[in-house]
């Protein structure tokens, strides 16, 4: 089955060259050249993956991700920005992106990030962790808490799961990096902290649970008996 993505670019010639590469490459593409038409888009259609431009006209990449998110958490959200400003890389993770490219980019790197996560997003053997109150379903992102659920985004899910496989055990900052975004520069090492943050948050409710940080090390997930 073709997979559906949505592209936003306000370039038309960086947006076409896009486009072409990845529809030669067996995906079916939706262009929309502002954020607004992207929102529009989404709303009408499934995509499997959205590739937002973070600068554009009537809404910038990083408003149409938080209100792709308030409708979809499981759709990964690829950034694509002339910025790389640590600032904004935190930003876009934030408002719920997964991951980012900074242009001028080659197109072999931009379908190895994309291949990545559809791989990921297909369904692989189911797998539950009971955590204190919590049952988490890592395979459809679900985290259920005394009859709430909380349906994570996808590379929360996976940094979960990675803390979940490894309970009790300090993980390293740079094996979660490399597990889950594929490498461990220093500035996904800052933004990871984002993910960490709202795992903590989704957590809670149950003081039993605790992702404890080593300083500079890593960090581990605990849960008290």
């Amino acid at each position: 089955m073709q997979a559906k993505i949505l592209l936003t670019e306000d370039d038309p010639n960086l947006g076409f060259v896009i486009k072409d590469n990845l529809e030669q490459r067996g995906y079916a593409v939706t262009l929309c050249i502002n954020g607004e038409e992207g929102l529009r888009q989404f709303n009408q259609s499934h995509y499997d993956l959205c590739i937002l431009d973070v600068m554009m006209p009537k809404k910038d990449g990083f408003t149409l991700a938080k209100e792709i998110r308030s409708q979809n958490k499981q759709v990964p959200i690829l950034f694509v920005t002339a910025k790389s400003m640590q600032e904004d890389k935190i930003e876009g993770f934030k408002q719920g992106g997964d991951d980012y490219i900074v242009k001028p980019f080659s197109m072999e790197e931009l379908c190895l990030r994309i291949e990545v996560f559809l791989r990921r997003s297909v369904p692989q053997q189911n797998e539950n962790f009971t955590l204190g109150n919590f049952q988490f379903d890592c395979t459809n992102f679900v985290l259920q808490h005394n009859g709430g659920e909380k349906t994570l985004t996808q590379k929360e899910a996976e940094v979960l799961t990675l803390l979940c496989k490894n309970k009790d055990r300090v993980l390293k900052r740079e094996e979660i990096l490399n597990a889950v975004w594929g490498n461990d520069d220093y500035f996904l090492g800052r933004s990871m902290d984002v993910f960490i943050s709202k795992l903590r948050k989704y957590l809670k409710d149950d003081p039993r649970v605790q992702i404890v940080n080593y300083h500079g090390v890593g960090f581990r997930l605990e849960v008290a008996s």
